[in-house]
């Protein structure tokens, strides 16, 4: 960020649609639109060439959509957060915004104020996901409806105990390095990116490795 203000980026192929964000961030003294896309590859540009410290993102995009938009901009402008705003309501496309890197997901018809708080939160390095999203994310039904295997579930358990990866590799009869690998695919399938956030995942879910 340059000082305290907040650089920020959009990408939705409706123009009004533009206009709309950039009036309701602009009225935050704090926060600088410094450019537009329509497309995914004008945005991949933008990013290159100004950094922005976040990208308002939509994934119903002509051509190449929104999740691999997102995918693309973080290559481009690896420290630019992405903050998906989207008519979808679908805990799916959450979890593959996220494992996109996105770090931020909101749905259009929230407030204003959510939109400048979603966008003042992702680029103080935090995650953002749309409330009626959140409690949905974090159900146990919802982590077991995902893609996760059997195997993978079995970890979050073990972890959701407190157990080490050491532990659990004993516990697997799996060397640690294993343990770390499928770890590591948990969290970017769920789209959370250490294991502190893993562990409140499992235990706000209600796993137990009982």
């Amino acid at each position: 960020m340059t000082g305290d203000r907040v650089r920020v980026g959009l990408l939705d192929d409706h123009a009004m649609v533009r206009a709309g964000l950039r009036r309701v961030l602009g009225e935050d003294a704090e926060i600088d639109v410094v450019g537009e896309a329509a497309t995914a590859e004008e945005a991949v540009a933008l990013a290159r060439s100004e950094r922005p410290d976040v990208f308002v993102v939509d994934l119903g995009l002509p051509g190449t959509n929104g999740i691999d938009a997102t995918r693309l901009i973080g290559e481009a402008s690896p420290k630019t957060a992405i903050l998906v705003l989207t008519v979808q309501d679908d805990v799916a496309y959450l979890r593959r915004a996220f494992a996109a890197g996105a770090r931020g997901y909101l749905v259009k018809d929230a407030a204003d104020v959510d939109l400048v708080l979603a966008v003042r939160r992702v680029a103080a390095g935090k995650q953002h996901v749309d409330p009626r999203l959140g409690a949905e994310l974090l159900s146990p039904q919802a982590a077991r409806s995902g893609d996760l295997t059997e195997g993978e579930l079995h970890i979050l358990e073990l972890i959701a105990g407190g157990h080490t990866n050491a532990e659990i590799a004993t516990r697997l009869g799996v060397s640690v390095r294993t343990v770390e690998t499928r770890r590591a695919e948990l969290q970017r399938k769920l789209g959370l990116h250490t294991r502190a956030e893993l562990v409140r995942f499992a235990r706000q879910a209600g796993l137990s490795d009982a």
